[in-house]
């Protein structure tokens, strides 16, 4: 499902597992935290890497919908409304 969200709604989603149980008790998820408590906080920080911004036409307007291409990358994305 997160490989559909990103072709076809540009919505990026990850699915992280850090264990080999999918669904672990309720009472190991206090360990499991601990365990990778400081690698996950590391990883959502990443998220203000890379390129960002608003698209804008010469009076300072967003523009919906404009096709925005990276060299290299296959795969177009569109603004939002």
């Amino acid at each position: 499902i997160n490989d559909f969200s990103y072709l076809h709604t540009n919505c990026f989603e990850l699915s992280i597992y850090v264990g080999c149980d999918k669904y672990p008790h309720e009472s190991e998820l206090p360990e499991e935290w601990e365990n990778n408590r400081e690698s996950l906080i590391v990883f959502m920080e990443q998220v203000h890497r890379g390129i960002k911004g608003i698209v804008k036409d010469a009076h300072g307007k967003g523009i919906p919908n404009a096709v925005i291409s990276v060299e290299g990358v296959n795969h177009d994305i569109r603004t939002g409304k």
